[in-house]
Parts: C-alpha cells; sequence; structure tokens
C-alpha cells in the first residue's frame, strides 16, 4: 500500500480528492453552524478563489516541491533520518512533529521581521475570517514557503510517506482552523490540548496588534504554548472582534491587483 504514494500521480489525486472533499463539507458546516454571521462572501470569495488558482499555477512552475525534496533525499541517502537507525513509523511520526514547528516558527518569522509581513500580511487582509481565508496566501509566501520546506525535508531525510501525510494533515488543518465553525466551549478547550481550533486561530486574525501576533500554530497547539503566544481569548467576543488590519478595510482592497501588489505597498 505505501508503494502506492510513491506514485506522484496516485498522490497528487488523493491530496486533491481530500482538498476538495474537506473544502465542501467545511463550507457546508459554516452554514449550518457558523460562528460569525453577516459574512460578505461574494467579493470576498471570488478574491481568494482567484488568489487560490494563481498560486496553482505558480506552484506547477516551480520546480521544487515538498515531494521533489523528499525525492532528492532518498536519491542521494541524505539526512537525519538516513543516518540513524529508528523505526519506520518513529521517522513517519517524527518529520510530521518536526515540520509542523518549522511551519510554526516560519509563520512567527514572517511576522517578525519586515519583509516576512510584508508578504504575509496579504492573508489577514481578509476582512472576514471563513475556510476561504485559508487559501488566501500571496504567490511570493507560497514560494518561500515551498523552499523553506524543502530545505527542511532534505536535512530531516523525511520518508516520502511522512511528506505526503504531512501535506494532507497541513491544508486540512488549515482548512479547518480557518473555518467560521461554532464548537462548543467544552469540545473546543478539549480540541485545542492538542490540535489548533477555529476559535483558537481566529485571535490570530484579529485586527489588534497583540492578538495578531500570537496563536502562530497552523496544526499542533503545543507550540503556541511552549514558545509563549498563546492567546486564550480575544478581548472582545468572537462574534464582536474585528477581522483584517487598519487600512487595509476598504472594498477596493480585495480587487486582485491590489492583493498581488500588497508587498510593494506602504
Amino acid at each position: 500500500m505505501l508503494n502506492l504514494f510513491y506514485n506522484l500521480n496516485f498522490e497528487t489525486q488523493i491530496r486533491l480528492v481530500i482538498f476538495i472533499a474537506l473544502l465542501v463539507l467545511l463550507i457546508a458546516l459554516e452554514v449550518v453552524l457558523p460562528k460569525r454571521g453577516n459574512m460578505a462572501r461574494k467579493p470576498r470569495w471570488s478574491a481568494n478563489f482567484a488568489i487560490f488558482l494563481l498560486n496553482v499555477v505558480v506552484l506547477a512552475l516551480v520546480p521544487v516541491s515538498a515531494i521533489s525534496a523528499a525525492l532528492v533525499s532518498i536519491e542521494y541517502k541524505f539526512g537525519v533520518f538516513f543516518w540513524l537507525e529508528l523505526p519506520f513509523w518513529y521517522k513517519i511520526i517524527a518529520s510530521i512533529i518536526v515540520l509542523d514547528l518549522v511551519i510554526y516558527w516560519q509563520h512567527r518569522l514572517f511576522h517578525r521581521f519586515a519583509w516576512g509581513w510584508r508578504i504575509h500580511r496579504m492573508h489577514h487582509t481578509d476582512t472576514a475570517f471563513d475556510v476561504t481565508t485559508a487559501l488566501r496566501f500571496h504567490p511570493i509566501e507560497i514560494i518561500a514557503s515551498i523552499l523553506i520546506k524543502a530545505v527542511f525535508i532534505i536535512l530531516l531525510g523525511a520518508p516520502l510517506f511522512a511528506v505526503v501525510l504531512f501535506e494532507i494533515i497541513l491544508n486540512g488543518s488549515a482548512m479547518f482552523n480557518h473555518s467560521n465553525l461554532h464548537l462548543p466551549r467544552f469540545f473546543d478547550r478539549l480540541l485545542r490540548g492538542l490540535i489548533v481550533t477555529p476559535d483558537m486561530h481566529r485571535v490570530h486574525h484579529s485586527v489588534d496588534s497583540a492578538e495578531h501576533n500570537s496563536n502562530y500554530g497552523f496544526c499542533l497547539s503545543v507550540w503556541d504554548r511552549i514558545f509563549a503566544s498563546y492567546t486564550a481569548q480575544p478581548k472582545l467576543t468572537h462574534e464582536k472582534m474585528l477581522i483584517g488590519l487598519d487600512g487595509f478595510q476598504h472594498k477596493n482592497e480585495m480587487r486582485i491587483d491590489k492583493l498581488l501588489s500588497q508587498p510593494f505597498r506602504n
């Protein structure tokens, strides 16, 4: 069964099916169990899906990917897990944990440094918070993220199966924790003991700078607690908090040209 994952076409098909199924499911759940009402979907969704489709094209043109990095590591037998005698499933679990930590620090550093914030802030200028926000990343950030991830995959010598699994988990958790989904408080508290929940990540999209400079995790919630970047709840309620960034609230900022030019504008 594992050999099937080494077929790149099969891997792409599996990821696409899971992505579409989860996207449709979360959109349906947002309609049935919304956390925040009065979501302006039409202009936002047009912009967010347009950015997503552009990124699909960009990724198709970029010769580097997480999968190709894993194949390079395999070809040259390079990386920590090639040099250590460890059980296969230990390597899988350790790879996923380490790569999730890499994503946490990448995200945090993109907030910390001016150049990183310029390319990342387009994600934060969405004026509402739902599953389509998870699709809204600048193409420059997408390329930078792929390169950073590729470097660490090679250094780790992460197994190909672990990389495929991590990509599925990362995409799925990003869509889940960006969803406008109401979870009962006790269930949210239980879940965020392990993973990032929508309520936890919504704080990160607050217009309040102290709040959007916290809760950087994408999948595992433990990193924010370990590295003292955890904010449990927004100062205002989740229903009343303002989403987005000051200076980017005008509807014109939803235009595709405005979105793509954001890193180059003050």
